[in-house]
């Protein structure tokens, strides 16, 4: 094992109140790829800072090697000093480092480098954040929430690039398949204290509960031993006072640690409040169209949209997502065709910029729309400061500033309150911008289990998946051309059919080029009108191979079915882990050449 390029140990820090890290440990080795996950508030981003240096622990140790380079993600860039985009990035170059990896980067972040700093728009400046720290290929990279802001073509070349980067890295993501893609390890952040996974987030939330299993036996069983002695003192014989004494003591210390434990933060409970049913037709556009001056960005577009129906819109940053969701609900009016709601549609908006938050009002006073200490949710009247512990949030937080809150507790501070006005129609813009996983988990439920309507913008495909029964995407992914398709199902069924539409073009076009082809050809198809002697063995010879990787899969399955073999034995559960990848990978491989094999054996066979 490599020893330690960065270690954090036995952190602790606390801004008054209980401490928000007890204990959190984080260790870095050359090649890591870790991402760190925990509740909104359980100080991911302050772990990350104090391992960045930014930050000082109140006590625990802090190594970093000394010859290790390490660049943090800022959540807001300080462009003081540099004139364009180009120059700041630029700035974290070391010594030897090639200034075209900043070209590089900003092009694919959509960037040119010659912006103003000072005109950036919050998505523009973290993308020109996160050029600078890519640019250099640091030893250790800490990035906190890198894909926000980011549309989906840009998210996949990044999971790209940090798939194939050297550099070591820690993240914090929000975004489940950005996680699973890019992580081999995992880093549980939980009431303070910290939990290594050395497997990637797929495997993390089954984890998890395994612990919390465990976790949750463990206290009953302390409590039936605390019951068990207390029983010993009140009718047991009387014993030597001595041994008495230590018992005593032994029960005093059971009492304390049981009074002590700190369970897991709760789930946020919630339900959309019932409005009245909309009628079956909620929206109809008839060949609608809208440009601005010479780029179109709706060309004639046509679509139904029937109660209970939940439909996602997708594409690039600029495609127009947001303007054709202005236009299916009415605030913005097309150029041209006919748009019409349907009857009794009340609508509950989430908006992507948070524009609806005054950083000056108090959670109370948001959530009731500053009419004293109640609201009605469901037709019943609740007093806000329940309503809020629903959400999470603790009652002394009623008076709190809306500035004051995380990124993460204002997302849910909005989903609160659209969630206690009754609703038919939901339009979600980007709801999945800095929510937790546990938060996710219940959105995804609310909208999945929504009898109404709704209409969501995300680039989160692991949420559009779950979710959706429709995508409406872009005709032209890589360059928008105002044009729109909409494809049955999530985000992974749309890329299906993408696929089998241009496999279909494909073939048209190869079964138009044929006859041409097979007259200029002619001549020399006769000499190649078998398979060469390497082709043919490889032919005969591949299913078996494959049949044996199979068997040796199953092999290592059957093994690492045993529940208790990661906490007996984590090397060995960890070895065959990647041995299991890496016959996947050669069968996969096998396959592909075998199907290749033989489909130019019955092309050359008529």
């Amino acid at each position: 094992m490599a020893p330690p390029i960065l270690k954090l140990d036995d952190i602790f820090l606390s801004f008054g109140g209980a401490p928000l890290l007890a204990g959190a440990s984080l260790q870095v080795e050359p090649g890591d790829k870790i991402c760190l996950v925990g509740r909104n508030g359980s100080g991911k981003s302050t772990l990350l800072k104090i391992a960045a240096g930014l930050v000082e622990a109140q006590s625990g140790e802090v190594f970093r090697h000394p010859s290790s380079t390490v660049r943090y993600l800022e959540q807001a860039p300080d462009f003081a000093g540099f004139s364009t985009v180009q120059a700041y990035a630029e700035a974290g170059l070391g010594p030897g480092d090639d200034p075209y990896r900043v070209t590089y980067l900003l092009s694919h972040l959509g960037l040119t480098g010659e912006e103003d700093p000072s005109t950036l728009s919050g998505g523009e400046s973290r993308r020109a954040a996160l050029a600078r720290v890519l640019a250099p290929e640091p030893d250790i990279l800490l990035l906190d929430e890198p894909t926000n802001h980011l549309d989906l073509p840009t998210i996949e070349w990044l999971e790209g690039e940090l798939q194939k980067t050297r550099s070591a890295l820690v993240l914090i993501s929000h975004d489940r398949r950005f996680l699973e893609k890019v992580s081999t390890a995992t880093v549980w952040l939980d009431r303070g204290a910290s939990r290594r996974l050395d497997r990637g987030f797929a495997h993390f939330e089954a984890w998890r509960d395994q612990v919390l299993e465990a976790e949750e036996l463990e206290q009953h069983k302390l409590g039936k031993a605390i019951e068990r002695e207390e029983h010993w003192l009140r009718y047991g014989v009387t014993a030597r006072r001595k041994r008495n004494m230590r018992r005593l003591g032994e029960l005093q210390t059971m009492r304390s640690q049981y009074r002590g434990h700190k369970g897991p933060q709760g789930t946020v409970q919630a339900t959309v409040s019932d409005a009245q049913e909309s009628g079956k037709l909620v929206i109809e556009a008839e060949k609608i169209t809208k440009s601005f001056g010479d780029r179109a960005i709706v060309t004639p577009f046509s679509i139904r949209v029937h109660r209970g129906d939940c439909i996602g819109l997708v594409g690039p940053n600029g495609a127009g997502k947001t303007t054709l969701l202005k236009m299916l609900t009415g605030q913005l009016s097309p150029d041209s065709g006919t748009i019409k709601l349907g009857t009794n549609l009340e609508i509950a908006t989430l908006d992507q910029k948070r524009e609806d938050l005054d950083p000056e009002d108090t959670l109370a006073n948001y959530l009731t729309d500053g009419r004293g200490e109640n609201l009605l949710v469901n037709g019943e009247q609740r007093h806000v400061t329940g309503y809020m512990k629903e959400f999470l949030f603790q009652p002394e937080q009623a008076r709190t500033p809306i500035r004051s809150l995380s990124g993460g507790e204002r997302a849910r501070l909005m989903l609160a309150r659209i969630l206690s006005r009754p609703a038919n129609l939901l339009i979600l813009d980007e709801p999945t911008n800095d929510l937790d996983i546990e938060t996710l988990d219940l959105l995804q439920e609310i909208v999945a289990g929504f009898p109404g309507t709704v209409i969501l913008v995300s680039h989160d495909r692991d949420f559009l998946d779950r979710t959706v029964t429709s995508t409406i995407a872009p005709a032209v992914p890589d360059a928008p051309d105002g044009r729109w398709i909409e494809y049955a199902g999530g985000y992974t069924d749309m890329l299906a059919q993408r696929r089998g539409a241009l496999e279909e073009r494909r073939k048209a076009e190869k079964a138009a080029e044929k006859p041409k082809a097979q007259e200029t050809t002619a001549s020399g198809a006769a000499s190649k009108s078998k398979l060469s002697f390497k082709q043919k063995f490889a032919l005969d010879n591949l299913p078996k191979e494959m049949a044996k990787a199979e068997a040796e899969i199953a092999k290592r399955e059957l093994v690492m079915a045993d529940p208790n073999l990661f906490t007996r034995d984590p090397a060995a559960f960890n070895r065959l882990a990647s041995e299991m990848e890496k016959l996947r990978v050669s069968l996969t491989k096998m396959e592909e050449e075998w199907l290749e094999l033989e489909m130019l054996r019955e092309e050359l066979e008529g």
